[in-house]
């Protein structure tokens, strides 16, 4: 059962990216908004946990969260409004990291 986990708080300011990542399933998807973005800043060591994390097709951001932080990547796939409601939709449920 496929969980898209989303993270909407700073991965500098606790643990929940890293929990999350020890956590996900071989299908999860992982959606990162609000400051959760900024842990595609290159050389951090949130980038690197999500690098590592292997999560080729699986790991997204909110594009208007990105824009409004200038942080931009190739790591995650930027997506809409319409495209988070999407995604929700094609996995069985959704777990937000609050």
């Amino acid at each position: 059962m496929a969980t898209l986990h989303v993270l909407s708080h700073s991965p500098f300011g606790d643990e929940r990216l890293n929990s999350c990542l020890r956590l996900l399933g071989a299908d999860d998807g992982v959606l990162l908004c609000g400051d959760a973005v900024y842990g595609l800043r290159e050389r951090s060591d949130a980038y690197r946990q999500l690098q590592a994390a292997n999560l080729p097709d699986r790991l997204f951001a909110l594009e208007e969260d990105m824009q409004a932080r200038g942080v931009s990547s190739t790591l995650a796939q930027a997506v809409d409004y319409p495209a988070f409601v999407e995604l929700s939709l094609q996995f069985y449920k959704v777990n937000s990291w609050l």
